[in-house]
């Protein structure tokens, strides 16, 4: 059984694909569904994503595939076909099954160990293992590494505990990028920063959790998250 708004955005989601042959934007389901913020469409997809009506697909950049409508929609009578939802970024590469693994260029990095996306935890300093992504996932000049993602306060920005994200070293952020913040030399955390004249904020994705204003001297970032891999 669907709530209400979860059948207005499958339902909203499905015409605009119907017509358009092109998904809407999150800012579009927001309007159209009088939501706040676009975290709650997050939760709305990954809600009808759990329930089986549409799927999400790893190997192509913010790609959805229609599964099934409910009887409400016509689903059931309809000879309804799922079609695949294109985001508005360029395709990932296929999977590795799809092509040899020198066209894929994989490149090894070190995983530092955990990152508290939630309480700051530990600062990382001591490779854990290494592990394989792809090499169109890095980004820009310098070195990267990886680190696997404990705790849930960055879930709206689509990272869940176990996560393994991808990180550029750089000690320079834009606001509402997500870094990687070293607090008062001592803690690591997984944040958006935020900074605000001589302050500096570390917002969490995530409304269970607090945003933590740190003076700009007790913050140092580490990098920025350039990419994410996750294992069913």
């Amino acid at each position: 059984m669907l709530t209400k708004k979860q059948l207005d955005l499958l339902e909203f989601i499905h015409k605009r694909v119907q017509r358009d042959g092109v998904p809407p934007s999150f800012d579009e389901m927001k309007e159209a569904l009088d939501l706040r913020s676009k975290s709650g469409i997050h939760r709305l997809i990954t809600a009808l994503e759990e329930r089986g009506f549409i799927r999400r697909l790893a190997h192509r950049a913010r790609a959805i595939e229609v599964v099934r409508l409910p009887e409400a929609l016509g689903g059931a009578a309809s000879g309804f076909t799922p079609k695949v939802i294109d985001g508005d970024r360029p395709d990932l590469p296929p999977p590795p099954s799809a092509m040899s693994v020198e066209a894929v260029h994989a490149v090894e990095l070190p995983v530092m160990g955990r990152i508290a996306a939630g309480v700051p935890i530990s600062a990382i300093s001591e490779v854990s293992h290494s592990v394989a992504v792809p090499g169109q996932m890095l980004s820009g000049q310098g070195d990267h590494y990886a680190l696997e993602v404990k705790g849930d306060s960055m879930i709206d920005a689509g990272i869940n505990d176990g996560d393994v994200v991808v990180i550029r070293e750089t000690s320079a952020a834009d606001n509402g990028d997500i870094v990687v913040a070293l607090v008062e030399d001592h803690e690591a955390t997984l944040k958006r920063y935020m900074r605000r004249g001589d302050q500096i904020a570390l917002e969490a994705a995530n409304p269970a959790y607090e945003t933590r204003v740190f003076p700009v001297g007790h913050v140092k970032v580490q990098g920025k998250l350039v990419g994410l891999i996750r294992t069913y």
